[in-house]
């Protein structure tokens, strides 16, 4: 089998960079930059293209299975990917008792492309980290031969691919964030970076888990982690998929003064976070801070998170 070809889907790369004229960044000297990566492809948007180019090309047009909960923006972006390039996919979801119920928009989006679900019990899904229960999983889902492509698509390959975001920063910014879920994309992203730039991570999750999976990412990827990166843990809202009223009111005020809708589950938190710290006299007067849009509204909740 041959790997298919990318190019064929036409993604938008560099993605755009655009200044954006905010009066609590331009009082502090600071200049805002929105790196554009939710226009990357309609289908596969922002991290999703970027974390998953590398691993499809490895897969070479094997069947795909991958895994995510019921509202997953990675698991709709892989079936997304199976029927635009032509290969069965099979996402592994978490919550038994989904089974036999309506499908939600997100699944349903999933299985109009093609992708075979199957609904696995929420105890089994937090130890497919485990090579036997991981094994177990894909022989009953029928994908024993399948490539497989982790919760989030965060792996060696995606974090490699996620270093053409930081190699496209080159000379734009000294300080480029992202909101981070799985922790691949800022992984991928500081070790792409050139030196004296800096990243910084906004986890959308509570935990602390993150800066350890982060090591261990670039490790895998690069050999070590890079020193080029931090995490500012104070803006998950009180965990994923939770917001509060100032968020909420963040977000709405953001969209009113920009015209630009909010994906409110990283982006907002992003955006609230820099805006900010900026405030709050973080980055010095002369600073170019890029932010990384990701994704873009949708439907309903996204839930690519980690289960723990």
């Amino acid at each position: 089998m041959t790997a298919p070809d990318l190019s064929a889907l036409r993604p938008q790369l560099p993605s755009p960079l655009h200044p954006l004229d905010d009066e609590r960044c331009t009082r502090r000297g600071v200049t805002l930059l929105l790196k554009r990566d939710d226009l990357i492809h309609p289908a596969l948007p922002g991290n999703k293209w970027r974390k998953l180019a590398l691993n499809l090309r490895a897969a070479h047009g094997r069947p795909l299975v991958t895994f995510g909960g019921a509202y997953s923006n990675h698991l709709r972006a892989v079936a997304a990917a199976g029927r635009l390039l032509g290969f069965p996919t099979t996402g592994i979801v978490r919550g038994h008792e989904l089974a036999g119920r309506p499908l939600n928009p997100s699944l349903a989006q999933c299985a109009a492309d093609g992708m075979r679900l199957v609904f696995i019990d929420r105890s089994t899904y937090r130890q497919k980290h485990q090579p036997a229960t991981l094994a177990r999983i894909l022989a009953e889902a029928g994908a024993a031969d399948a490539y497989a492509v982790p919760e989030g698509g965060s792996n060696s390959l995606a974090v490699q691919g996620c270093t053409d975001l930081g190699r496209e920063l080159h000379g734009q910014a000294e300080v480029v964030a992202v909101a981070c879920g799985t922790g691949g994309t800022l992984a991928g992203l500081a070790a792409g970076l050139a030196p004296g730039q800096e990243a910084l991570g906004i986890p959308v999750v509570g935990g602390g888990f993150l800066a350890a999976e982060i090591r261990r990412l670039q490790t895998e990827a690069f050999g070590a982690p890079t020193p080029n990166w931090r995490l500012d843990d104070r803006f998950h809202a009180g965990g994923y998929a939770r917001t509060t009223p100032e968020l909420d009111a963040f977000a709405e005020d953001f969209e009113d003064r920009h015209g630009l809708p909010v994906e409110r589950l990283y982006v907002a938190k992003l955006l609230h976070a820099l805006l900010t710290l900026t405030e709050q006299g973080t980055f010095p007067p002369g600073t170019r801070l890029a932010a990384v849009i990701t994704g873009r509204p949708g439907p309903e909740s996204d839930d690519d998170t980690p289960s723990r």
